[in-house]
């Protein structure tokens, strides 16, 4: 089995967005095995990376098998969003790595506080040091 490496990309991902055989990789990794995140097209995901501050992937070989990423303001707050990892390549630690990379990142380094939305993965989370927070509540207006 090929061995499976991390790229911690610069603000913004330019390889990752503008190179358009990983940008499909992408797209078919985040359909495949993600509710959220399914049917986004090639725009709206370089309009995406280059919103980003902090950006992981992970490859086996030429192959994407996991992705990361985070916004901040580099201080006080920062908001973990679209960790996935391919159906093949989870319980052999990525997802860790994946999170450990992007808390490490020069952005969230030094941020007090880090956030993260879940619907199924809160045992994962829990056991990286993160924990539910009853006193917040989760706002969203949706656009249509």
């Amino acid at each position: 089995m090929t061995a499976i490496h991390l790229i911690r990309h610069r603000h913004g991902a330019w390889r990752l967005r503008h190179t358009p055989g990983q940008l499909r990789q992408l797209q078919q990794l985040l359909n495949a095995h993600s509710f959220w995140a399914q049917g986004r097209s090639a725009a709206q995901l370089r309009r995406m990376l280059a919103g980003s501050q902090a950006v992981v992937s992970a490859w086996q070989g030429s192959r994407l098998v996991g992705f990361g990423r985070a916004s901040s303001d580099g201080v006080y707050r920062a908001v973990l969003w679209d960790v996935v990892v391919a159906g093949d390549a989870q319980g052999q630690g990525l997802g860790r790595r994946l999170v450990e990379a992007l808390l490490a990142s020069r952005t969230l380094a030094q941020v007090e506080r880090v956030y993260l939305m879940t619907t199924n993965g809160a045992g994962f989370y829990q056991q990286l040091g993160f924990e539910a927070i009853n006193s917040q509540r989760l706002m969203l207006k949706q656009r249509q």
